[in-house]
């Protein structure tokens, strides 16, 4: 059965965005980027919600920048043939290859994904979207990427939910690039 994983760059003291909305200090050096592409490789469909999805839209056409070096051609070549949903109480349609706007909720979406045939797990991208998984308590690894900065506030990387959640640690990696990220995986036991 496929996992349902969350993983985003956090502040040490747990945000996703400081309360500007600013993330440039979860920017990645060539090390940690190489990883997010290992980590790619390891995902069958990503769910995401609108916020994020706008985001990524990048990655659509970013094989037309002359600019972008063998690395970021390739992420983007794996991102654009992964299939996408979003989640959007907003958008009416949506563009990209493989991308089309979840058609049930969020644990209907992620049932038929795993009952269906292939490999890769289901990842969530979006602190909105997985606080509504992990409230209904569909995420099965947390895999915070901890950047060493206090930003003070903004949107929290784990939801704040009123249950208490057991994790067990799986890996951990200390990126010694100039970006200076510790990589932690965790299980929830169940």
């Amino acid at each position: 059965m496929r996992s349902v994983t969350y993983s985003m760059g956090v502040s040490v003291d747990g945000y996703i965005a400081g309360p500007d909305g600013d993330f440039d200090w979860s920017a990645s050096d060539d090390e940690l980027f190489r990883f997010a592409t290992d980590q790619l490789r390891e995902v069958g469909v990503h769910f995401m919600g609108r916020r994020l999805y706008e985001l990524m839209l990048y990655w659509e056409t970013a094989d037309q920048d002359p600019s972008l070096d063998e690395a970021r051609l390739e992420w983007a070549a794996l991102w654009k043939a992964l299939p996408k949903v979003v989640f959007s109480t907003t958008l009416s349609t949506v563009r990209g290859s493989n991308t089309r706007l979840a058609s049930g909720g969020l644990a209907e979406e992620i049932e038929t994904w795993r009952a269906e045939p292939g490999e890769g797990n289901i990842a969530l991208g979006g602190a909105t979207l997985a606080a509504e998984a992990a409230a209904l308590g569909l995420i099965d690894e947390y895999r915070p990427k901890v950047h060493p900065v206090l930003v003070g506030g903004g949107t929290p990387f784990f939801p704040q939910h009123e249950r208490r959640v057991d994790l067990e640690i799986v890996e951990t990696r200390a990126f010694t690039s100039p970006s200076k990220v510790i990589y932690l995986r965790y299980r929830v036991a169940r």
